[in-house]
């Protein structure tokens, strides 16, 4: 199951997604997709969510009022590096899709209104792209441990520091204890 988080101030835009996302087929290369879709009005509380859950896909409405579509999308992707990411914009900004490209390195920029056939067909392939990659990164990993240039322990790190970031991380007091929470000690 892939989750998708969709973020739009207009609750009308993400109800009519939501409904679109639950009925039409998400297909590409032979494989279907199942959905689990989750929305967020805010952009600050779809960061928030991103801090609790893993998602396989953002996609934002490119103008909103606390943050546009790329700097949150800027701000999911620090938070989720491998997640891929969609704008949904119902003006034409060539500006902001060149932005968007370089800055967040976004799968697809979408125009509003959107034919449902491109926006099923672009989640689809955004996710296929995404497993492709993280499929990749496995097999690339394997080929390093192979030739000898990365040991079992430093994947293990790496895969354990992916999923919660900073757990590698030791902070150590002047007395040789271990500090849980470095940012409570600065006293």
């Amino acid at each position: 199951m892939s989750r998708i988080l969709l973020v739009d101030d207009e609750e009308s835009i993400l109800k009519s997604l939501k409904r679109l996302l639950r009925v039409a087929p998400c297909s590409f290369g032979g494989k279907s997709y199942v959905l689990d879709i989750e929305t967020c009005t805010s952009a600050k509380a779809a960061l928030a969510r991103a801090r609790e859950e893993d998602f396989d896909l953002f996609i934002s409405d490119y103008r909103m009022p606390e943050m546009d579509g790329i700097e949150f999308l800027k701000a999911a992707k620090q938070i989720q590096p491998d997640a891929a990411r969609l704008i949904l914009s119902g003006y034409a900004d060539l500006n902001a899709l060149i932005r968007a490209v370089n800055e967040v390195g976004i799968e697809r920029f979408i125009g509003k209104p959107w034919n449902d056939y491109e926006l099923l067909s672009a989640i689809a392939q955004a996710l296929a792209h995404r497993e492709l990659l993280l499929e990749n990164r496995e097999l690339a990993n394997l080929v390093r441990q192979e030739m000898g240039d990365v040991s079992p322990e430093e994947l293990e790190a790496q895969r354990l520091e992916a999923l919660e970031p900073g757990i590698t991380e030791v902070h150590w007091g002047p007395d040789g204890s271990v500090i849980l929470d470095p940012e409570l000690d600065q006293h």
